[in-house]
């Protein structure tokens, strides 16, 4: 069985890269299918993919991540993908604005000024 996982893990990343691109770096968890997937997959290679093992690489990500979440599971989801997209933009925005991220040019204002501004 564990034969296996190394297996499904190696597909995965050669089917990653065929749609997206060689990588240079991949950040992984402690999982050891993943580690013996890119180290079977360097072995193929000219170039290897270098590759950095943390034990939570997605924290960052993920607590970003759950704004999103706690603002659309109350609607139960989207009626189509176009109104998706318009709701988590604007949801990202409003996110961005909050942790500093799109600060104006000197000009002080509320982050709801600021979110307005952007959208009139």
């Amino acid at each position: 069985m564990s034969g296996r996982i190394p297996a499904a893990a190696e597909r995965y990343f050669e089917k990653a890269i065929a749609q997206n691109g060689e990588p240079e770096t991949v950040t992984i968890d402690k999982s050891g299918a993943n580690l013996a997937a890119l180290e079977a997959l360097n072995a193929e290679r000219d170039t290897p993919i270098k590759v950095r093992q943390n034990e939570y690489p997605n924290n960052l990500i993920e607590q970003d991540h759950r704004a999103i979440k706690r603002r659309t599971r109350p609607m139960l989801g989207f009626k189509n993908f176009r109104c998706a997209c318009i709701i988590q933009s604007g949801i990202e925005t409003m996110h961005m604005i909050r942790k500093g991220q799109m600060k104006a040019d000197g000009v002080t204002r509320t982050d709801a000024e600021q979110f307005y501004s952007l959208a009139m």
